[in-house]
């Protein structure tokens, strides 16, 4: 996988682990997916999609990466799905630990294993926010737990798991399946208050996993599994934007874009969406830092045209 030195072609100065307060973990793996192949090529083609993205967000009215983007290495380890999901988890709570805002952007959703692991050890009383087409709650799947199709099994077992958008299923997940907390998308759409419902049963601390195939097929194409009757964009960011305001979202993961050379919005979209998110996280300092600059700049205009008061002047 290639990738770009810097998230987006940010400036060295915001891209500096020291410094950054968000890093962000590519994972290009796909190795137990079993329909549409291709979420290994997701991470090269969001960052690149990324790099061509302007970097001001008018509804947020900032400039998020500057609080600073770091970029890691990608985690490339292709051996057995255990071993993926494991690095996942080491590398994770590592940066997690250094008190960084973790997010990670897939490759298949059996990663999410890794990184719910993770942060479920280091917050207490964890709500996963699972934003997904399809349960993921199987036990095991093709021989192995660690199966894109087991992506929140065990996050149904040790965390408070929130299931938003899903429309496809096998009938012995409902075993596994809280039919409280699974906001099916037949009733979503006939439900005007199902955002408020599924804050509702959130814990403070919350943690997303996001797999792209949620979003319907006519904004997403782009994705391993798509399935008719998604989310479309503007409900989405309206969501995310009520669980960033009124929760302590303290990590997120996307996953399972499958770039199409012929079809590239959705690569787009991807960028986008998390470059949103990141916003919606630290909208108000991230437009109190884009006033600071605007006041800088303009003291440098106009020099020394106006007089500067000391507070003990008034």
């Amino acid at each position: 996988m290639k990738v770009s030195e810097n998230y987006a072609g940010i400036p060295d100065e915001f891209a500096q682990l020291e410094k950054a307060k968000i890093v962000l973990v590519p994972v290009p793996y796909d190795g137990t997916s079993t329909w549409g192949k291709g979420a290994d090529k997701g991470p090269e083609a969001f960052l690149e999609a990324s790099a061509n993205m302007e970097l001001y967000d008018i509804e947020t009215e900032s400039e998020v990466y500057r609080e600073g983007i770091y970029l890691t290495e990608p985690i490339t380890v292709n051996d057995s799905p255990e071993e993926v999901v494991n690095e996942v988890h080491k590398i994770t709570k590592d940066y997690i630990k250094r008190n960084k805002f973790v997010t990670l952007f897939g490759g298949e959703h059996s990663i999410s294993i890794g990184s719910i692991r993770a942060f479920n050890e280091c917050f207490d009383n964890l709500t996963v926010l699972q934003i997904d087409a399809h349960a993921d709650l199987r036990k095991s799947y093709d021989g192995s737990k660690y199966n894109h199709a087991c992506a929140v099994h065990e996050a149904a077992q040790t965390t408070n798991l929130i299931q938003v958008g899903i429309r496809s299923m096998d009938v012995l997940e409902k075993t596994y399946m809280d039919p409280e907390k699974t906001f099916f998308a037949h009733e979503m759409v006939a439900d005007e208050f199902w955002m408020d419902k599924v804050v509702d049963l959130m814990t403070e601390n919350v943690f997303i996993t996001f797999d792209l195939d949620a979003l319907d097929p006519s904004i997403m194409p782009s994705t391993g599994t798509p399935e008719p009757g998604g989310l479309l964009w503007y409900e989405t960011l309206e969501f995310l934007k009520q669980v960033f305001n009124e929760k302590n979202v303290v990590g997120f993961d996307i996953v399972e874009l499958c770039p199409n050379p012929a079809e590239r919005s959705s690569d787009f979209l991807a960028a986008k969406l998390y470059y949103k998110m990141l916003s919606y996280k630290f909208m108000e300092e991230g437009k109190d830092e884009l006033l600071d600059d605007d006041a800088d700049l303009m003291d440098n205009k106009l020099g020394s045209a106006f007089p500067k008061f000391d507070d003990d002047d008034y």
